[in-house]
Formats: structure tokens, C-alpha cells, sequence
């Protein structure tokens, strides 16, 4: 008979930890083999669509299978490591399929956007499948939710953590051995033979490890929620400041950070972890200022969420849809259950009485949004590409506006299907324009060189005033060598990013330099050129500059110019020591210039 294990007081089967740990190794075995194809090129690193899904299997299903090992019967656990099987392997087909078509050889590894999207889906759908199979039910109660939820956070958190531990102490163990030139635990350390099973093998200990003592992970639990909630009445009464402060100064402040979306969800974000910490699990009501400030901050939460779609709905109207506003709204759409749910819950007399509820509601609900963000129907990059077509259809943006390098590498398939739709389309003199600039993007990204790893910065800038040309040698330093490489824009420092390039004297030397501006927050950075020859990192500019319209048009119609420094800075026993501002936030405003768009 397929029964449950009885998990309540936590006796484990014995044979529990060995089995945790047999997976833990396998899983090192076989990322070690994925890791040595990808290194090699050989098969199936050849077969991106093959590839990929086997990576990401061989990461989460090992983690999902090792924490239900114990807390499920046979049959749910075969169920559920099947069905999350299927679905980790075809979301990440599609993910690879989406960024096949171009020109270029794609890296057969999974997205940034997909390893993020997976975890976090793939940890809620195993706690609701733990909860309701604790108590036989499709649905448990709240409280059930509540303890295997945390339970299982902090779990997978100490097991991190203890990962980070044994490789300070395997660190510390191998400087021991070269003091005394015995270096052979150095040299393991830096081979995938050894980190990749290592790493498995701790973090499998230690998920059986908090498994089996369930006080320790309970007593943290606790402490952690007492410490957050007595930050809440903090959060409350500072974001309360803020939304009480904005019938004084006016919106136009916040729309002007091009950023107060993300802020604004964050904050919301914030709250909804801070509310439950408060809550738990309902069923004892916290000291009175908690409670107070737990009921003042649930309705608060829909003020936050009606201002960030507003601001939302302001960019996407004077802009459209990009892939960051696709997700934005994806996260509005989170949010907006939670701030429906919980105000309701905070207007209701008593201890929350209906929060339990949202907070399941919520969570089918996460789900199903990135399931959704994931796929077809939903996929960012599809959405953006259509949008952005379609401002052009309605003449709301000239061909020559359109961010072709946008569509290309962030509108993926779509965006380069698009694009050669558009170029069959395009008559007369647009039509070489857009010939010459989709063959710079169709190009590889690297110089054919062998092992040069130059990147073809002259392909990656636009460069201003309009018939400018950028000075000797720049295009062919290589920036990967300067001192200060991490601080330059991300078309600098990889392929794949553009820029704009304004060329201008800022050093009155008759020598040129190059502000070289990337966008969406990117920022900037001012190079120079020394009396050998070289360039160089002279001046790093705000980060948010490239989002800032009104300002970047203005740069892009040549209305810079360089200007004496307000400061002069120090000299100190004839060195030089440069001042830094520290006036503030870029002001994203142009009063003497409409904006253009």
C-alpha cells in the first residue's frame, strides 16, 4: 500500500541520508560530464536543444527529489518528479529555441532570465505539493503552507550556506599545504573533477542535515520572524512619509528617476514579506504595534501598487512595450492580488482574518505568471517586438528611431524575424540605410582573429555629432586590459550592447575625448587619450544617463559642450586629488527642450 511517511515528528527513514547523498553524487557525476562537453564542444553541447534541458535538469530535479525523498509517498513522488521533469525540459527547449535564428553560434546554456524564473517557480510548486501532501489534500490550510514554505527557504539558505563554509575551509586547508609547497589540494580545487561533485555532495548533506533536526530550523525561523516583523512599523511609517509627502511635491519628481516602477514594487515587495513575518501563520496576534502597523502597512500596499502602474503605464505609453516592461507588468499583476487581498483582509475586524487565503490565492498565482512569462503566450521579447512594430505601422516612430540593436538581441527569434520583414518592406533611401545597419548587426560578434577576443566596438557605437569619426586607435584598444575595466559601459566589456559615442574636446588640448553613454542604466564613461598614445578611463558619468530623454536627445542634437568644473580640485604636496560631486541625483529634466518623443 503507497502510504505517506510519517514526517510529523520527523524520525526519518536511516536510509534516507545515504539516498540524499547517492544524489548528491550523481548530480556532481553528471554536471561534471555537461560541464567537460560544453568545455570540449563535444556531444551534447553540440545540441543546444538537448543541452540546455539537461543542465537545468541536472541542477533542480536532483534539489526537488532529495527534499521530497521522506515527505512523500511513491507514487506522488514519482508523479511530481515526472511532471516537474516535463515541464523544466520544455520551458528550457523553449527558451533556447526563442534565441536560435541568428547568424551568430549560440552558447547552449540556459537564460539568465529562465534559471531565475525556474528556482523560484520550481521552490513554490514544491512547497504547495509538500503542504498538500502532508495532509492528503489538493489544498492544505494556511498553516501547513506556512511551515513547509519557510521550512523549506531556510533549508535550501543553510544548505547554501554551508556550501560557502566548506570551500572557506578547503581554502584554508589548501593555503595551509602551500605554505609548505604541497600544493596538490590548490591544483584539485581548481578542477571540475573536484568543484562540481564537492559542491553537490556538501549542499546534499546539508539539506539531510536540517532535515533531520527540524528545532534547530524552527528556532531560526522564529527568531528570523520576530526580527523582521520589528522592522515593519519602521517600513510603515517611512513609506507612509513618502506617499503623505507627494501632494506637496508633486509627481513629476518621481516619473523623472525613470526608474520609480521598480522602486515602488520593491517597496511593495518588501511589505508583503514583512506583513507575513508579522502574520505567520495566524494563529497567535503579535504585540500591538506590530499588529497596528501590519494593518496600516496592508493598506498602504494598494497606493504603491496604483503609482507604479501609473508610472508603468506612462513609459509604456510614450514608448511601448520592452521586454523589462512586459515583466514589470507581470509583477503588477502579482502585486495587485496582494494589495486587493490584503486591504481587503486589513479593513475586516480581527487578526487578518482572510490574509491566509490570499496568500494561497497568491501563490497559484506566481505560478501561473511565470509559467506564462516563460512561454509562448507570454514571452517578453514576443510581446516588445510586437509592440515596437506596431508604433511603427501607426507612424508614431520613423523608421530610422527604430532601436534595431534592441530587436535584435532582446527580441530574440521574434525581433530578427521582424526585422526581416521590415527590411523586405523598405523602399528607397531607408531601405540601404537598413541594409547597411542590419548587416553590422548580422556580422559576428568577435574579430575573426584566433584567441584575440577583441570586440567590434566600431559595429557597438553610434557616434555624434552626425558625421563624426571616431579618433585613431580607439576602436582598436583593447579594453578588456584597462586598469579600471568593470567601470566601463557594457558595450565596452562585452558583445551584443550598443552605445552612443559623442566626440568632443573636454580637455581644451586640442585631442579629442570620447563620452561613450549605454542605456538602461548602464551608465557612461569619459575617455581620454595620453600623450603616448593610449587610452584611457578619464571620468565615469551617472548611471542613469542613457534613460534620461530629455537630457540624451539633447546630447544626441549636439547641444554639449565642455564646461569649467564648479570646484577646482586639490593639490596636496603637488599631487593632484580630484573632488567628487556629490550634489545629488541626476536632474532628468530639460526646460529649454521639448522631448521628442
Amino acid at each position: 500500500m503507497d502510504t505517506l511517511p510519517d514526517t510529523t515528528d520527523h524520525r526519518l527513514p536511516a536510509w534516507l541520508g545515504r539516498a540524499r547523498i547517492g544524489i548528491g553524487l550523481a548530480q556532481g557525476a553528471l554536471l561534471y560530464l555537461l560541464y567537460t562537453a560544453l568545455q570540449n564542444t563535444s556531444w551534447p553541447a553540440t545540441v543546444p536543444l538537448l543541452f540546455a534541458p539537461l543542465v537545468m535538469l541536472g541542477v533542480l530535479l536532483p534539489i526537488v527529489l532529495s527534499s521530497a525523498l521522506g515527505h512523500l509517498p511513491r507514487r506522488t513522488l514519482a508523479r511530481w518528479c515526472g511532471a516537474a521533469a516535463v515541464a523544466i525540459a520544455l520551458l528550457t527547449m523553449y527558451d533556447i529555441w526563442r534565441r536560435l535564428g541568428g547568424t551568430e553560434m549560440l552558447r547552449p546554456t540556459p537564460s539568465s532570465a529562465l534559471w531565475v524564473c525556474l528556482a523560484v517557480g520550481c521552490f513554490i510548486a514544491h512547497a504547495l505539493v509538500l503542504a498538500g501532501a502532508r495532509e492528503r489534500r489538493r489544498v492544505a490550510s494556511y498553516a501547513t503552507y506556512f511551515e513547509v514554505a519557510w521550512t523549506l527557504g531556510l533549508q535550501v539558505a543553510f544548505s547554501g550556506l554551508f556550501v560557502g563554509t566548506a570551500w572557506l575551509v578547503l581554502q584554508l586547508g589548501a593555503s595551509l599545504f602551500d605554505l609548505i609547497r604541497l600544493d596538490f589540494l590548490s591544483q584539485a580545487m581548481r578542477k571540475a573533477w573536484f568543484f562540481i561533485p564537492v559542491t553537490t555532495f556538501a549542499f546534499a548533506s546539508a539539506l539531510h542535515l536540517t532535515d533531520v533536526k527540524p528545532a534547530i530550523v524552527r528556532g531560526i525561523r522564529n527568531l528570523l520572524h520576530v526580527l523582521l516583523s520589528w522592522t515593519l512599523p519602521v517600513l510603515t511609517l517611512l513609506v507612509g512619509g513618502f506617499l503623505a509627502s507627494l501632494p506637496f511635491t508633486g509627481l513629476e519628481p518621481l516619473w523623472a528617476t525613470r526608474s520609480a516602477a521598480g522602486m515602488l514594487l520593491s517597496a511593495a515587495a518588501t511589505f508583503v514579506v514583512l506583513i507575513n513575518a508579522a502574520y505567520q501563520d495566524g494563529s497567535e496576534r503579535p504585540a500591538r504595534v506590530i499588529a497596528v502597523s501590519a494593518r496600516v502597512a496592508s493598506l498602504l500596499l494598494a497606493p504603491l501598487t496604483l503609482l507604479a502602474a501609473y508610472a508603468l503605464a506612462l513609459r509604456v505609453l510614450d514608448h511601448g512595450w520592452s521586454t523589462d516592461r512586459v515583466i514589470a507588468a507581470a509583477c503588477l499583476l502579482v502585486a495587485a492580488c496582494y494589495a486587493g487581498g490584503y486591504a481587503a483582509a486589513a479593513l475586516r475586524r480581527g487578526w487578518l482574518p482572510t490574509l491566509a487565503g490570499v496568500n494561497i490565492a497568491a501563490a497559484f498565482t506566481v505560478t501561473g505568471v511565470l509559467a506564462l512569462l516563460l512561454s509562448p503566450p507570454g514571452d517578453p521579447g514576443r510581446i516588445a517586438v510586437a509592440s515596437q512594430l506596431a508604433r511603427l505601422d501607426a507612424g508614431k516612430i520613423p523608421l530610422r528611431q527604430l532601436d534595431l540593436a534592441y530587436l535584435w538581441h532582446h527580441g530574440a527569434r521574434y525581433g530578427r524575424a521582424a526585422l526581416a520583414r521590415v527590411e523586405s518592406n523598405t523602399t528607397g533611401a531607408d531601405a540601404a540605410w537598413l541594409r547597411t545597419e542590419l548587416a553590422r548587426l548580422r556580422q559576428p560578434d568577435l574579430d575573426a582573429g584566433p584567441g584575440t577576443g577583441v570586440i567590434r566596438l566600431a559595429d557597438q557605437l553610434r557616434v555624434w555629432p552626425a558625421g563624426a569619426v571616431l579618433p585613431a586607435g580607439f576602436v582598436q584598444t583593447e579594453w578588456r586590459n584597462a586598469q579600471q575595466w568593470g567601470r566601463l559601459p557594457r558595450c565596452m566589456r562585452s558583445q551584443n550592447a550598443a552605445c552612443d559615442a559623442f566626440v568632443l574636446d573636454l580637455g581644451g588640448d586640442a585631442r579629442p575625448e570620447v563620452v561613450v553613454v549605454g542605456a538602461d542604466g548602464d551608465g557612461g564613461a569619459v575617455l581620454r587619450q595620453t600623450a603616448r598614445g593610449a587610452w584611457e578611463l578619464a571620468a565615469s558619468l551617472p548611471v542613469m544617463l542613457g534613460d534620461c530623454t530629455p537630457l540624451f536627445d539633447a546630447m544626441r542634437a549636439g547641444r554639449l559642450r565642455a564646461a569649467p568644473p564648479v570646484l577646482a580640485d586639490l593639490e596636496i604636496d603637488g599631487r593632484r586629488i580630484p573632488l567628487q560631486d556629490d550634489t545629488g541625483h541626476l536632474n532628468c529634466t530639460a526646460p529649454s527642450v521639448e522631448r521628442s518623443d
